[in-house]
């Protein structure tokens, strides 16, 4: 005959016990680690929204300086620009010219207006 693998009749009935308990064990709550400092949830909001704005207004203030020093290199790359300058120059004689005549045809139209009435 063969024989059983666990044993006699008190041993079957102290495992069966040694399974019982380790699954009770299972449901047990288990002690927990508190946290030193309590964050509320509206608490980790506010904070969150303000590492929020603290990167925005991080990455605006990054924008602005650079375009900044883009605008600075534009106006320093035309300043040492030679046609540029000339360019310049022609065009401002060219605004001050059409700024005379408009001022010219404006006078003769008062001076004309002035006859007629």
């Amino acid at each position: 005959m063969r024989e059983d693998k666990i044993g006699g009749f008190n041993e079957r009935l102290a495992s069966q016990a040694e399974a019982r308990k380790a699954l009770l064990e299972k449901f047990k709550p288990k002690p927990m680690v508190q946290a030193e400092v309590l964050e509320t949830r509206a608490q980790r909001k506010a904070r969150e929204v303000e590492e929020v704005r603290a990167k925005r207004a991080a990455e605006k203030e990054a924008a602005r300086l650079k375009a900044e020093a883009d605008e600075l290199a534009r106006q320093e790359a035309l300043a040492n620009n030679e046609e540029a300058q000339l360019e310049l120059k022609r065009q401002e004689r060219k605004d001050r010219k059409a700024a005379a005549k408009a001022e010219a045809r404006a006078k003769r139209e008062a001076k004309s207006a002035a006859r007629r009435n």
